[in-house]
């Protein structure tokens, strides 16, 4: 993978706004690497901590946190959501339709 899609990749969750949700789909997408969801997880897990990227903004395609090796994470990832405003639901899952960043342009 080349650094310049890494870099595509941050550029846009940095883009992300406070209280919204993405994709890792969808961030593929805008990064122009559609179908490429699995490179975006990579590239949250390799970023500088220097960086401030959102990371936590970046939820699976079921508006579920996705699993890590580390359970904390998980959960110190849906704190940070709901610190934002971002509700679950009983179901564990972000209500998609409500929670979803939609960049114009």
């Amino acid at each position: 993978m080349a650094r310049s899609d890494l870099e595509r990749i941050w550029s846009v969750v940095a883009r992300i706004p406070r209280g919204r949700v993405a994709t890792y789909g969808l961030i593929a997408a805008l990064a122009g690497l559609p179908r490429r969801a699995r490179l975006v997880g990579h590239a949250l897990r390799v970023v500088d901590d220097s960086r401030p990227i959102p990371w936590h903004r970046v939820v699976n395609a079921a508006g579920e946190i996705s699993a890590r090796g580390d359970p904390e994470f998980e959960q110190i990832q849906r704190k940070l959501l709901e610190k934002e405003g971002v509700a679950f639901g009983a179901n564990g899952r972000i209500a998609l339709k409500r929670w979803l960043w939609k960049p114009k342009g």
